[in-house]
């Protein structure tokens, strides 16, 4: 901004820029050393990632993909949006839970199974209470997902099950990101996602929905039929089916502006404004057009329900980068 010579007002002053820049930059997890520790402790609507990151970049402006309908139609066009997250449901969390700590939080020793060498050594910072998906006696994905605050790092792992009451655990496969600096895996790399990506970043949280009430960040998805292919952000495929018309991991898709969000309220309207700008990643194999959130007592479940009555064919498929299949 030029200075006028001859004027000085409020809006020409650099030190009132300056200020008001910081206050309308999204603070990230670094500026915020106020942060809790304990289970999904709130983050306060802090963006995990760098500004610049692909979960954080809006895709509103992106050409479709040529391939669009025929994907969306492979998932299911009359299929509706399912909120695959919400209260403490039978004792396990609904949703992905996360645990923050501090960087003084004592690591454990990890020993991975299958996914060893697609995997980074611990030890990790993980807390012998730290919340499992699907609660302590699940079969499922037993996802366990650690933030360190202070250190600004991401443990995450798949298949984790405590040993020696959480003194070390046993895990199929693990990943870390330094979030002050975030690199994709190598290439072909799983993660404790099936595409290779960091999981909690992609999450629908209550403090950014209902606390902040605004979703700054793509949101993570799953189908049930993927295809043997990966597209950037991702970095690994987890699927025998080599259709072409079937989505590959890492493909991102956004709710079409055309879609009237006006008769949405609450929650369900902010998810679905945030579909418009940054969209969600196909990130796991589950339920057709499932999006993962963490659990949170506070939500209510009659505010996340109306997404539901979204489907498939409101959406459309971003332009994809280059297509791996080997």
């Amino acid at each position: 901004m030029k200075k006028k010579p001859t004027m000085r007002t409020h809006s020409s002053s650099p030190y009132l820029v300056t200020l008001l820049s910081f206050l309308l930059t999204p603070l990230t997890l670094a500026q915020r050393p106020e942060l809790k520790t304990g289970p999904n402790a709130d983050l306060g609507g802090a963006s995990l990632m760098p500004a610049n990151d692909e979960w954080n970049r809006g895709v509103s402006r992106d050409p479709v993909d040529p391939r669009s309908d025929a994907i969306i139609a492979s998932i299911g066009a009359e299929k509706g949006l399912h909120e695959d997250f919400g209260l403490v449901w039978q004792g396990a969390p609904g949703g992905i839970p996360y645990y923050v700590v501090g960087g003084d939080q004592p690591k454990v020793t990890v020993i991975f199974n299958e996914g060893k060498d697609e995997s980074d050594p611990g030890p990790y910072p993980i807390p012998p209470d730290a919340w499992i998906e699907g609660g302590a006696k699940s079969d499922g994905d037993r996802h366990v997902l650690v933030l360190d605050k202070d250190n600004w790092k991401l443990y995450e792992l798949y298949r984790a099950f405590p040993a020696d009451g959480g003194k070390s655990w046993h895990a199929y496969s693990g990943s870390v990101f330094d979030l002050k600096a975030p690199t994709p895996r190598p290439a072909g790399w799983t993660s404790a996602d099936a595409a290779g990506l960091p999981i909690l970043p992609g999450l629908a949280r209550y403090d950014e929905i209902c606390g902040t009430r605004k979703l700054t960040h793509a949101l993570r998805f799953t189908v049930q039929k993927s295809r043997r292919a990966y597209v950037p952000p991702a970095t690994h495929f987890a699927s025998p089916h080599q259709e072409e018309n079937l989505p590959p991991m890492g493909m991102r898709v956004r709710l079409k502006a055309s879609f009237d969000t006006s008769k949405y309220t609450g929650a369900a309207r902010v998810i679905l404004e945030g579909l418009k700008t940054h969209g969600m990643i196909l990130a796991d194999n589950g339920g057709d057009w499932f999006i993962s959130g963490a659990p949170d007592e506070r939500w209510v479940h009659d505010e996340l329900t109306p997404i539901r009555n979204v489907k498939g064919k409101d959406f459309e498929v971003v332009k994809m980068g280059t297509l791996t299949t080997r």
